[in-house]
């Protein structure tokens, strides 16, 4: 799962199988997670009330990432992580926020142990915490030219996708080429689908989420797993 900035706003990129995987949190808040599913469904359905409970007793405003991960997961997170007679959540999360302008958008991830971090352009989880940094390092560098479109951040989301699961194999090398990484997508969308879920920093409507439609990401992805051509 990978998160990238865009010039409309934020989005979270994967390829999922029969499961959906990206959610709507709050007004400008999504999440994705990796992981056993009842522990995923119930880190969702956490963070949902916490972030209503939140916009209720405060303000929509005072409803952030930083809220929602650090005071009521993460505790939740290390408590069955550090308990002998409890299980630990089976789960590895993305959570993304919409800030005023694109300087003020966040990441956070967080792991099944409770630990969480902060990103600001680009954020991404893996099936291990190595596939996941190798996943930012290529999306920084492709953020490096500046805000991309939705386009180019798609492209970026699903090259960051495949080098995680080269990273997992161990078949990512010193630096994957552009062949390998149009393969690898080929394959996965073989039996696997492009979920992408966006915060629309354009629109008008109080709530910033929306899933993008199989016909939209067709348009921005080509059939067989290559990533369309700017233009």
């Amino acid at each position: 799962m990978a998160g990238v900035v865009f010039d409309g706003g934020v989005a979270l990129v994967t390829i999922r199988g029969s499961q959906r995987k990206v959610f709507e949190i709050y007004d400008r808040l999504m999440f994705s997670a990796l992981g056993n599913q009842a522990d995923i469904e119930a880190v969702r359905i956490a963070a949902i009330d916490f972030a209503h409970q939140e916009g209720f007793r405060r303000s929509p405003d005072d409803v952030t990432i930083q809220r929602v991960v650090g005071f009521a997961l993460s505790p939740r997170l290390k408590a069955a992580f550090g308990d002998p007679f409890r299980t630990p959540h089976i789960v590895r999360a993305l959570f993304a926020e919409l800030g005023a302008e694109p300087e003020r958008d966040v990441f956070h991830t967080l792991e099944f142990d409770g630990e969480f971090r902060s990103y600001s352009r680009a954020a991404a989880i893996g099936g291990t915490t190595e596939a996941g940094e190798e996943m930012v390092r290529w999306l920084e560098r492709g953020l490096s030219e500046g805000l991309p479109t939705l386009r180019r951040a798609l492209r970026l989301g699903l090259e960051a996708w495949a080098v995680g699961k080269l990273a997992c194999a161990g078949e990512l090398g010193e630096e994957p080429s552009a062949e390998r990484i149009r393969r690898t997508l080929r394959e996965a969308l073989r039996e696997g689908t492009v979920e992408v879920g966006i915060l629309d920093r354009k629109t008008q409507r109080q709530s910033k989420f929306r899933l993008l439609e199989e016909k939209e990401i067709e348009g921005l992805v080509s059939i067989g797993g290559e990533p369309a051509e700017e233009g």
